[in-house]
């Protein structure tokens, strides 16, 4: 393809991805917003976006596919597309869709499902040889039967669609699951059921072009996304090691399971976990999408590398059939705090050590990113901060057993 500008779509029913809209019009294209009415006044990087389309939600806050459908024919009599870019989390399944529906180059809906539902997703690494906790779908209740008589109790029910830890319950016994499902009624097919391991959570942030993984950090949740939803903890997250045991076992993972899902050209963010009982580690879920929670920002600070723009060059250069190359990568230490604020504008001015290279503003938030050369001091840093957090700022508010969007 000749270097004339590129015709981007971005898709997002949320607010998020700017440094990918900004980095694929840093490389010369004509970049399009396709977003939701009500973030029209939200802060985009207007600068760097040449059109923008609206679609009015529904009152489930998503968006008539039949209308999505007409709009984009219509606009494309004039323009044509050569790239959809999925933004966030909940639009990658619908935006696979229109890739196929149009003809556009990208993922498509087969492979999408192994990114965004986990029971997909679990099956489909099983039957590629990766580990995963013991898990059942909710379809037959014979199934689900056989699964408790084997499987001790505790048990998690997860939504199959849903991102991060919304919509999750853990089961003590069957009573309690029966009483569950009943109360899920209708929607039970939409669940799954697995094997609660307490351990370690990690998560590796990466890079593919090619079908190649060409950049991964790999780190560790200090208290689990599960802990926070639940139990109205705080966010914390470290990276690892370059080159520790971990690291390496996680790095060689994340490849098995982009290799196995069929991932060509994406960011990615997958999520895995070291069980107590057997030392062994074991796949949770990913999804082809940068990480949410600040995380993008925290492996920026410790490598250099933004995933948001660099995913825009990825795409860009699969579409060009160039080749990618990463910028240049440090190799340093990052860690996060994020904790929701009891009070609106949270002062966050008397934490001041050196280490600290990003404050959060957001109201009822407090937030700090951390950065050395030594993980030590970070982790140091992290549990006084999480303490003086909890006595000084932190608010909680109930998990939501169904939640629509990050």
């Amino acid at each position: 393809m000749s270097n004339q500008p590129l015709n981007i779509l971005c898709i997002s029913r949320f607010f998020k991805g700017g440094d990918f809209i900004k980095g694929a019009k840093a490389e010369g294209n004509n970049v399009f917003l396709l977003t939701s009415k009500k973030l029209e006044h939200s802060d985009w990087p207007w600068e760097s976006i040449d059109d923008t389309f609206y679609m009015v939600e529904d009152e489930h806050g998503m968006w008539n596919h039949d209308h999505l459908i007409g709009g984009l024919a219509h606009k494309m009599r004039n323009t044509k597309f050569d790239i959809f870019a999925a933004l966030d989390d909940f639009d990658v399944e619908h935006v696979a869709f229109l890739r196929e529906y149009f003809r556009i180059p990208g993922m498509g809906e087969t492979t999408a499902r192994y990114f965004r539902d986990k029971l997909a997703m679990r099956i489909k690494a099983q039957s590629e040889g990766v580990a995963v906790p013991e898990f059942t779908a909710l379809f037959h209740d014979a199934d689900i039967h056989d699964f408790t008589s084997r499987v001790s109790a505790p048990w998690l029910v997860k939504p199959r669609m849903q991102a991060s830890a919304a919509g999750i319950k853990k089961i003590y016994n069957t009573d309690d699951l029966w009483a569950h499902l009943n109360y899920l009624g209708g929607e039970r097919h939409e669940y799954l059921m697995e094997k609660f391991a307490p351990g370690a959570v990690y998560h590796v942030d990466a890079l593919t072009t090619e079908g190649k993984v060409v950049f991964a950090r790999t780190s560790q949740y200090l208290d689990t996304p599960f802990e926070v939803a639940h139990s109205g903890g705080i966010f914390r997250s470290v990276t690892l090691e370059l080159g520790c045991e971990e690291d390496v076992s996680l790095q060689k993972l994340n490849e098995h399971v982009m290799n196995a899902f069929g991932m060509q050209y994406s960011a990615s963010h997958s999520e895995f976990i070291k069980c107590i009982e057997d030392g062994k580690y074991y796949f949770l879920e990913t999804a082809s999408r940068v990480g949410g929670a600040n995380l993008a920002e925290m492996v920026e600070i410790a490598s250099g590398v933004n995933l948001w723009s660099e995913w825009a060059r990825v795409e860009i250069a699969a579409i060009r059939k160039a080749k990618y190359k990463l910028p240049k990568i440090r190799k340093d230490q990052g860690g996060i705090i994020v904790s929701l604020s009891r009070f609106k504008n949270p002062d966050n001015s008397s934490f001041q050590d050196k280490e600290i290279v990003w404050r959060m503003e957001k109201e009822h938030h407090i937030g700090l990113i951390l950065l050395s050369k030594d993980r030590d001091k970070i982790l140091l840093l992290l549990d006084k901060y999480a303490e003086r957090i909890k006595n000084e700022f932190h608010a909680s508010a109930p998990a939501k057993e169904k939640l629509v969007g990050e």
